[in-house]
């Protein structure tokens, strides 16, 4: 029986990317995505690689993303539906949470050219 020596998975905002990744061992196993519109961070996708699925990663990754904006004075718009589940079992984070409106959308289509 081997056993697994991973150091504990380390979060980081990448600014240039609008995205923060989760790295275990060095490796990127994920990403949540955003954009900033005003004083909102508007994340809009959250995605963990196959070889890291059921880690419980992606609770790791928008917990720390979420307490990153909570500490940047921002507020947050989950369009991502990770995102926007996470928020409903979280309930710390009510007080930064903007509804998603349909001209968050409209914007942010046009920000990501789609």
């Amino acid at each position: 029986m081997s056993e697994q020596t991973t150091t504990p998975p380390t979060v980081r905002r990448v600014d240039e990317r609008h995205r923060y990744e989760i790295l275990l061992d060095g490796a990127r196993a994920g990403l949540t995505a955003y954009r900033d519109r005003g004083e909102q961070r508007v994340f809009f996708h959250t995605e963990i690689d196959d070889a890291y699925a059921g880690q419980g990663l992606a609770g790791v990754l928008v917990q720390e993303a979420l307490t990153d904006v909570r500490a940047a004075g921002r507020r947050i718009v989950p369009v991502c539906p990770y995102v926007a589940k996470f928020l409903t079992r979280h309930e710390e984070f009510g007080d930064i949470t903007d509804r998603v409106t349909p001209e968050i959308l409209q914007w942010l289509d046009g920000e990501l050219g789609r």
